[in-house]
Protein backbone atom coordinates (compact mmCIF):
# COMPACT_ATOMS: atom_id res chain seq x y z
CA UNK A 1 0.00 0.00 0.00
CA UNK A 2 1.20 3.29 -0.83
CA UNK A 3 2.28 5.59 2.32
CA UNK A 4 3.53 9.52 1.90
CA UNK A 5 7.38 9.12 1.88
CA UNK A 6 7.24 11.37 5.16
CA UNK A 7 5.55 8.97 6.93
CA UNK A 8 7.43 5.60 5.49
CA UNK A 9 10.66 7.52 7.01
CA UNK A 10 8.99 7.85 10.70
CA UNK A 11 7.91 4.24 10.87
CA UNK A 12 11.49 3.33 9.60
CA UNK A 13 13.06 5.37 12.90
CA UNK A 14 14.27 8.64 11.41
CA UNK A 15 11.95 10.93 13.63
CA UNK A 16 9.02 13.01 13.36
CA UNK A 17 6.86 13.28 10.28
CA UNK A 18 7.90 17.03 10.31
CA UNK A 19 11.22 15.79 10.43
CA UNK A 20 11.35 13.88 8.08
CA UNK A 21 9.57 16.47 5.37
CA UNK A 22 13.42 18.23 5.93
CA UNK A 23 15.02 15.67 4.82
CA UNK A 24 12.91 14.96 1.52
CA UNK A 25 13.04 18.67 0.82
CA UNK A 26 16.65 18.52 1.47
CA UNK A 27 16.87 16.21 -0.99
CA UNK A 28 18.25 13.76 1.06
CA UNK A 29 15.86 10.99 -0.11
CA UNK A 30 15.35 9.32 -3.37
CA UNK A 31 12.64 6.65 -4.77
CA UNK A 32 13.69 3.91 -7.65
CA UNK A 33 17.10 6.11 -7.94
CA UNK A 34 15.07 9.82 -8.80
CA UNK A 35 15.11 12.71 -6.12
CA UNK A 36 12.07 12.39 -3.90
CA UNK A 37 9.51 15.42 -4.14
CA UNK A 38 7.36 16.49 -0.54
CA UNK A 39 3.81 14.79 -0.82
CA UNK A 40 5.30 12.22 -2.89
CA UNK A 41 3.80 8.24 -1.82
CA UNK A 42 5.47 5.24 -2.35
CA UNK A 43 5.17 1.32 -1.63
CA UNK A 44 7.93 -0.18 0.22
CA UNK A 45 6.70 -3.94 -1.48
CA UNK A 46 7.23 -2.55 -4.79
CA UNK A 47 9.60 0.65 -4.78
CA UNK A 48 13.09 1.09 -3.17
CA UNK A 49 13.29 4.23 -1.04
CA UNK A 50 16.53 5.55 0.19
CA UNK A 51 18.03 8.14 2.48
CA UNK A 52 21.62 9.46 2.44
CA UNK A 53 21.69 6.62 0.25
CA UNK A 54 20.92 4.26 2.88
CA UNK A 55 17.06 1.76 1.70
CA UNK A 56 14.78 1.52 4.03
CA UNK A 57 14.16 -1.83 4.98
CA UNK A 58 11.15 -3.52 3.19
CA UNK A 59 7.51 -3.44 5.01
CA UNK A 60 7.19 -5.18 8.44
CA UNK A 61 4.35 -6.01 10.48
CA UNK A 62 4.20 -3.03 13.28
CA UNK A 63 4.59 -4.96 16.45
CA UNK A 64 3.88 -4.13 20.45
CA UNK A 65 4.93 -5.63 23.04
CA UNK A 66 5.17 -4.90 26.81
CA UNK A 67 7.53 -6.04 28.87
CA UNK A 68 8.33 -6.28 32.72
CA UNK A 69 11.92 -5.25 32.52
CA UNK A 70 13.92 -7.09 35.61
CA UNK A 71 17.07 -5.42 37.15
CA UNK A 72 20.37 -6.10 35.89
CA UNK A 73 19.22 -6.15 32.12
CA UNK A 74 19.84 -3.56 29.77
CA UNK A 75 17.54 -0.81 27.85
CA UNK A 76 19.44 -1.54 24.49
CA UNK A 77 17.92 -3.65 21.73
CA UNK A 78 21.67 -4.09 20.81
CA UNK A 79 24.37 -5.55 23.56
CA UNK A 80 27.81 -4.02 23.46
CA UNK A 81 29.29 -6.54 26.14
CA UNK A 82 27.99 -10.12 27.68
CA UNK A 83 25.14 -8.21 29.82
CA UNK A 84 21.45 -9.73 28.87
CA UNK A 85 19.44 -6.93 26.96
CA UNK A 86 15.38 -6.58 26.84
CA UNK A 87 15.60 -7.65 23.20
CA UNK A 88 17.16 -10.97 24.45
CA UNK A 89 13.99 -11.74 26.77
CA UNK A 90 11.57 -11.83 23.67
CA UNK A 91 11.83 -14.60 21.36
CA UNK A 92 10.13 -12.68 18.48
CA UNK A 93 11.38 -12.24 15.29
CA UNK A 94 11.97 -9.17 13.49
CA UNK A 95 13.02 -5.26 14.29
CA UNK A 96 12.28 -4.74 17.90
CA UNK A 97 13.32 -1.75 20.02
CA UNK A 98 12.57 -0.28 23.70
CA UNK A 99 10.37 2.92 24.46
CA UNK A 100 11.17 4.61 27.78
CA UNK A 101 14.33 3.07 28.65
CA UNK A 102 15.25 2.18 32.19
CA UNK A 103 18.78 1.77 34.13
CA UNK A 104 20.21 -1.06 34.74
CA UNK A 105 19.39 -1.61 38.30
CA UNK A 106 15.66 -0.31 37.95
CA UNK A 107 12.49 -2.82 36.72
CA UNK A 108 9.30 -2.57 35.33
CA UNK A 109 7.71 -1.36 31.94
CA UNK A 110 9.17 -0.83 28.68
CA UNK A 111 7.34 -0.82 25.25
CA UNK A 112 8.83 -2.49 22.65
CA UNK A 113 8.17 -1.71 19.25
CA UNK A 114 9.52 -1.33 15.91
CA UNK A 115 6.85 2.11 15.05
CA UNK A 116 9.22 4.38 14.49
CA UNK A 117 6.48 6.93 14.69
CA UNK A 118 5.06 6.07 17.74
CA UNK A 119 8.64 5.41 19.35
CA UNK A 120 9.04 9.49 18.48
CA UNK A 121 5.79 10.31 19.91
CA UNK A 122 6.54 8.56 23.33
CA UNK A 123 9.92 9.79 24.05
CA UNK A 124 9.91 13.51 22.49
CA UNK A 125 9.92 16.02 25.26
CA UNK A 126 7.26 18.38 24.14
CA UNK A 127 4.56 15.78 24.22
CA UNK A 128 5.27 15.18 27.62
CA UNK A 129 3.76 11.94 28.07
CA UNK A 130 3.69 10.51 31.55
CA UNK A 131 5.62 7.77 33.12
CA UNK A 132 4.68 6.74 36.77
CA UNK A 133 7.08 5.15 39.18
CA UNK A 134 7.08 3.08 42.56
CA UNK A 135 9.86 4.23 44.24
CA UNK A 136 11.49 2.69 47.57
CA UNK A 137 13.78 5.30 49.33
CA UNK A 138 16.22 4.30 52.38
CA UNK A 139 14.78 6.94 54.57
CA UNK A 140 10.99 8.01 55.77
CA UNK A 141 10.87 11.70 53.87
CA UNK A 142 8.76 14.46 55.55
CA UNK A 143 6.73 16.76 53.66
CA UNK A 144 9.20 19.58 52.83
CA UNK A 145 11.00 16.67 50.93
CA UNK A 146 8.19 15.84 49.20
CA UNK A 147 7.49 19.10 47.84
CA UNK A 148 10.73 19.92 47.07
CA UNK A 149 10.44 17.10 44.75
CA UNK A 150 7.04 18.26 43.56
CA UNK A 151 8.38 21.69 42.88
CA UNK A 152 11.35 20.68 41.39
CA UNK A 153 15.35 20.08 41.98
CA UNK A 154 18.20 21.76 40.81
CA UNK A 155 20.41 18.77 39.59
CA UNK A 156 24.03 18.94 39.62
CA UNK A 157 24.84 19.74 35.79
CA UNK A 158 22.43 22.67 36.94
CA UNK A 159 19.00 21.97 35.01
CA UNK A 160 15.99 22.32 36.86
CA UNK A 161 13.33 19.17 36.94
CA UNK A 162 10.03 20.06 35.54
CA UNK A 163 7.07 20.32 38.34
CA UNK A 164 6.32 16.27 39.48
CA UNK A 165 3.22 14.59 41.56
CA UNK A 166 5.23 13.12 44.37
CA UNK A 167 3.05 10.83 46.77
CA UNK A 168 3.96 9.16 49.75
CA UNK A 169 3.06 5.48 50.06
CA UNK A 170 3.77 3.39 53.01
CA UNK A 171 6.86 2.48 55.31
CA UNK A 172 9.09 -0.30 54.70
CA UNK A 173 12.10 -0.63 57.40
CA UNK A 174 13.15 2.43 58.12
CA UNK A 175 12.33 3.48 54.46
CA UNK A 176 9.24 4.19 52.26
CA UNK A 177 7.51 3.96 49.84
CA UNK A 178 6.37 6.67 47.11
CA UNK A 179 4.82 7.67 43.81
CA UNK A 180 6.32 9.53 41.41
CA UNK A 181 4.41 11.06 37.83
CA UNK A 182 6.37 12.78 35.90
CA UNK A 183 6.32 14.21 32.22
CA UNK A 184 10.38 14.17 31.81
CA UNK A 185 12.77 11.61 32.09
CA UNK A 186 16.75 12.93 32.39
CA UNK A 187 18.84 9.94 33.10
CA UNK A 188 18.83 8.62 36.41
CA UNK A 189 16.95 11.93 37.51
CA UNK A 190 14.44 9.91 40.36
CA UNK A 191 18.11 8.34 41.82
CA UNK A 192 19.86 11.60 41.25
CA UNK A 193 17.03 14.03 42.99
CA UNK A 194 16.65 10.93 45.85
CA UNK A 195 20.01 11.29 46.88
CA UNK A 196 20.22 15.79 46.57
CA UNK A 197 17.03 15.45 49.07
CA UNK A 198 18.45 13.08 51.53
CA UNK A 199 16.47 9.96 50.28
CA UNK A 200 18.64 7.23 49.20
CA UNK A 201 16.77 5.34 46.32
CA UNK A 202 16.55 1.61 46.80
CA UNK A 203 14.45 0.58 44.34
CA UNK A 204 12.46 1.66 41.08
CA UNK A 205 9.76 0.17 39.38
CA UNK A 206 7.96 1.71 36.59
CA UNK A 207 4.57 1.04 35.92
CA UNK A 208 3.08 3.47 33.45
CA UNK A 209 3.97 5.04 30.40
CA UNK A 210 1.48 7.25 29.17
CA UNK A 211 -1.83 5.16 29.34
CA UNK A 212 -0.01 2.12 29.09
CA UNK A 213 0.07 -0.09 32.14
CA UNK A 214 2.54 -2.63 33.50
CA UNK A 215 -0.71 -4.54 34.76
CA UNK A 216 -0.42 -8.14 36.33
CA UNK A 217 3.37 -8.59 34.38
CA UNK A 218 5.97 -10.19 36.13
CA UNK A 219 9.92 -9.55 35.61
CA UNK A 220 10.68 -11.27 32.27
CA UNK A 221 6.74 -11.84 31.32
CA UNK A 222 5.95 -10.11 28.00
CA UNK A 223 2.91 -9.86 26.26
CA UNK A 224 1.25 -8.08 23.04
CA UNK A 225 -0.37 -5.28 23.32
CA UNK A 226 -4.29 -5.16 22.53
CA UNK A 227 -5.67 -2.79 19.52
CA UNK A 228 -7.16 -0.48 22.08
CA UNK A 229 -3.85 -0.06 23.97
CA UNK A 230 -2.44 0.91 20.68
CA UNK A 231 -4.46 3.51 19.68
CA UNK A 232 -5.08 5.14 23.32
CA UNK A 233 -1.36 5.31 22.72
CA UNK A 234 -1.35 6.88 19.73
CA UNK A 235 -3.87 9.04 20.81
CA UNK A 236 -6.37 7.52 18.28
CA UNK A 237 -9.83 6.43 18.53
CA UNK A 238 -10.41 3.06 19.66
CA UNK A 239 -11.32 0.51 17.23
CA UNK A 240 -14.68 -0.20 17.02
CA UNK A 241 -15.67 -4.10 17.62
CA UNK A 242 -16.05 -5.34 14.28
CA UNK A 243 -12.08 -4.24 13.63
CA UNK A 244 -10.61 -6.01 15.94
CA UNK A 245 -10.28 -9.00 13.86
CA UNK A 246 -7.58 -7.22 12.31
CA UNK A 247 -5.58 -7.20 15.45
CA UNK A 248 -3.14 -10.06 15.05
CA UNK A 249 -1.84 -9.02 11.22
CA UNK A 250 -1.44 -5.82 12.68
CA UNK A 251 0.94 -6.94 15.94
CA UNK A 252 -1.19 -7.05 18.97
CA UNK A 253 -3.81 -9.43 20.00
CA UNK A 254 -7.13 -8.78 21.38
CA UNK A 255 -6.21 -10.25 25.22
CA UNK A 256 -3.51 -9.64 27.16
CA UNK A 257 -1.35 -12.96 27.63
CA UNK A 258 1.41 -13.06 29.46
CA UNK A 259 4.70 -14.54 28.71
CA UNK A 260 7.99 -15.49 29.74
CA UNK A 261 11.26 -16.60 28.65
CA UNK A 262 11.06 -19.41 31.44
CA UNK A 263 8.02 -20.65 29.91
CA UNK A 264 9.04 -22.16 26.58
CA UNK A 265 9.63 -19.27 24.16
CA UNK A 266 6.51 -17.14 24.38
CA UNK A 267 4.36 -19.69 25.04
CA UNK A 268 1.08 -18.69 26.71
CA UNK A 269 0.90 -19.55 30.57
CA UNK A 270 -1.04 -22.46 31.79
CA UNK A 271 -1.58 -20.78 35.27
Amino acid sequence: MQERLQKLLAQAGYGSRRACEVFITEGRVRVNGKVAELGQKADLAADKVTIDGKALPRAETLTYIALYKPRNVLSAAEGQDDRQTVRDLIPVEGHLYPVGRLDFDSEGLILMTNDGELTNKLTHPRYGHEKEYRVLVARRPDEKQLDAWRRGVVLEDGDKTQPAEVNFLSTSGKGAWIRVVMGEGKKRQIREVGRLLGLPVVKIIRLRIGTLKLGSLKPRQWRYLTADEVAELKGDKVPKMGERGKAKRQGYADEKRPRSEEKGRGKRFGK
